[in-house]
């Protein structure tokens, strides 16, 4: 059964990420299990590559255990249960679950090993680099829109199928259905925005919810706000995120002054009433004018800059991941598809993982006798065409560092063959955000045509694969590394080549 092999995994994880002693909390976002530690050092990071459901592990803020899309969905539920089991068994299950982990063996090659140890130290200097207030607050932003991107690819892929029924004239009477399936999550995408803001920044979430409701509501037009007549969703999400932040405040605030007994009708009251009057005259007009700015900013910036925007943008998100910037992204795709039902952005930034894939099988052909890291690869690569790269990333080029590079040379080409074809007035998006590479093909939108569309990301996905390939091939391996790396771990010790980290990442 199904159940039963997610159950087992997360049996399988929960003794090798300490027991359930060790958890503070418990989190998924589309493809990895979201783990807050009390103790980073009860860890077995090489038992829990060694599972066979793990793809790779990364350390930010919490441990993340990348599963792929779906089955992180279903090991979490199974994880969570698992831990509230043991804490309500007592000690004992925890003892008895801690002993179970030494009973997995790594099991990974030598050399293979060597560079996820490598990759393991460049996410924990990523992580201490990251740990900024600014990227912080990008993180905490980010916490509030990923709860929302399941609903996103399923309303997504919804009016995609709709658009096709809608075009092609089949089954006339499903459109309308269709339709109101698809849109309605997007109608109100500013209450779940509100709601998840307060959560995440320590207020009660139905107040931000109730705040941000009071965007998308209709009576808002027959509101003069300066002169301005509001219209419904003005500001969108980023005022709704603006309004639940301030209610935030006005709730901590009431609650260091308002008497206990008068709490519960005091400080609701306050709360709404005040942030709403601040989002009704100030904030929906300034987040109307900054969403708007931010539509009409990419349009310009794809139809003038073309090919050199799409290779700007595919070249450095990569290096914008490993820096934690790339969550200052996600609001603003969330806006682009508000407006326009899709995000241009997102197409021309799955390039970057097109070229780690490149990158990833031209270190395969050109190691030949390093056997531990052609069978990392190929156990990665399936995941890398569906737009989960982080094995790839961690487990093979940066912790090789010249192969990284190449990998956003790789992007690069492929974000300016889209960026071209942007610039000769073929535009097109994705309806959602979360999946990449192949995975992204459903949800492909725009105004020229599916054929057209897909046909457009294909080539740019060719591309990207094709000169991550080529630039790796050639220009990713010093003599030195080759004659450090090119040996069979088996029958020869390896010699794990210099620390090099690209200096961008």
């Amino acid at each position: 059964m199904p159940e039963d092999k997610h159950r087992a995994t997360a049996a399988a994880i929960l003794p090798l990420v300490g027991g359930p002693d060790n958890i503070t909390s418990i989190a998924h976002c589309m493809t990895r299990l979201r783990i807050g530690l009390r103790d980073r050092s009860r860890v077995d990071d090489d038992a829990l590559k060694a599972l066979p459901a793990v793809l790779g592990v990364v350390e930010d803020d919490t441990y993340q255990i990348v599963l792929g899309p779906g089955a992180v969905a279903r090991i979490t539920p199974e994880f969570e249960a698992l831990v509230a089991q043991a804490r309500r068994a007592g000690p004992a299950a925890a003892t008895g679950a801690a002993a179970g982990s030494s009973a997995v063996a790594p099991g990974t090659p030598v050399t293979a090993a060597e560079l996820a140890d490598r990759g393991a130290t460049l996410k924990r200097a990523r992580a201490a680099r990251n740990s900024t207030p600014v990227k912080l607050a990008l993180r905490r932003i980010a916490n509030v829109f990923v709860p929302l991107i399941p609903a996103l690819i399923g309303c997504g892929i919804i009016a995609g199928l709709n658009g096709l029924l809608t075009n092609t004239g089949w089954l006339p009477g499903a459109v309308p259905a269709l339709a109101a399936i698809s849109s309605g999550f997007m109608s109100l995408i500013a209450v779940f925005v509100g709601h998840n803001t307060a959560k995440e920044f320590g207020g009660t979430p139905v107040l931000g919810g109730a705040v941000a409701a009071i965007i998308v509501f209709p009576g808002v037009a027959k509101i003069d706000a300066f002169g301005h007549h509001l219209s419904p969703g003005q500001g969108g999400v980023l005022g709704a995120l603006a309004a639940a932040l301030l209610a935030v405040q006005i709730e901590k605030w009431c609650r260091t002054w308002v008497p206990e007994a008068l709490d519960n009708l005091v400080t609701p009251t306050l709360t709404v009433l005040v942030a709403g009057l601040v989002a009704l005259f100030g904030l929906m007009l300034a987040a109307g004018e900054v969403s708007a700015a931010i539509g009409a900013f990419a349009t310009w910036l794809l139809r003038t800059g073309g090919s050199f925007a799409g290779l700007v943008l595919g070249g450095l998100f990569l290096p914008l991941v490993m820096l934690g910037l790339h969550q200052a992204l996600i609001p603003i795709h969330t806006t682009l598809i508000e407006q326009t039902g899709y995000t241009v952005l997102l197409p021309i930034l799955a390039m970057a993982g097109a070229g780690q894939v490149g990158a990833a099988v031209a270190v395969y052909c050109r190691l030949p006798h390093n056997r531990s890291l052609r069978t990392t690869i190929k156990s990665a690569l399936p995941a890398g065409f569906l737009g989960v790269g982080e094995p790839l990333i961690y487990g093979v080029s940066l912790p090789l560092g010249r192969p990284f590079v190449t990998a956003c040379v790789g992007g690069a080409a492929g974000g300016a063959f889209i960026g071209l074809f942007n610039q000769l007035g073929v535009a097109f998006g994705s309806t959602a955000i979360g999946p990449s590479g192949w995975a992204l093909f459903p949800l492909l939108d725009g105004r020229s045509g599916m054929g057209l569309t897909i046909a457009i990301y294909a080539g740019g996905l060719a591309v990207g694969y094709l000169v991550g390939f080529l630039a790796t091939y050639f220009f990713g391996f010093t003599r030195q590394m080759l004659a450090d790396l090119n040996t069979d771990p088996g029958a020869i010790p390896a010699t794990a080549p210099p620390a090099t980290q690209p200096a961008m990442a």
